[in-house]
């Protein structure tokens, strides 16, 4: 997490490559909690316009979150927190990315639709966004 402007504008870094492996027994229930979480800390978080940052890299197919869990994500998500959102970048858009966001397309608002961009390279993101109090893992960086 990081902030850009003038100190109240968020940048939300999610490394999918952290999530937990779909073949788990509780993984549902790990994935509702893990959206709690994010929405809790976005509340606290964001007092003004934020960016989300998804780095799909190094991602294995098994730990991407699926079609419907990024739906329910969506519909939960406070109309403030959607309306403040003014990027959602995702970096290295593996090619079932790019299918599970064309799927989504008639649930989503087309403003919605219109923040989401895809950036192939670390340097095309560098180009777009401060990256000076941006935290890429490591594994993403290789």
């Amino acid at each position: 997490t990081g902030y850009y402007g003038d100190g109240l504008n968020a940048i939300i870094v999610f490394a999918a490559c952290f999530l937990p492996d779909s073949s788990r027994t509780d993984y549902n229930y790990v994935m509702e909690n893990l959206f709690l979480y994010v929405i809790s800390t976005l509340e606290l978080m964001v007092a003004e316009d934020y960016m989300i940052v998804y780095l799909n890299g190094a991602t294995p197919r098994r730990r991407m979150p699926g079609l419907g869990w990024m739906k329910k994500c969506y519909q939960m998500i406070d109309r403030r927190l959607r309306k403040n959102l003014k990027s959602f970048i995702i970096v290295h858009p593996s090619w079932f990315i790019r299918t599970i966001l064309a799927v989504m397309r008639p649930f989503i608002s087309s403003k919605f639709s219109s923040k989401i961009q895809y950036v192939n390279t670390l340097a095309e993101l560098r180009e777009m966004i401060p990256m000076e109090y941006v935290h890429i893992p490591d594994s993403i960086v290789k």
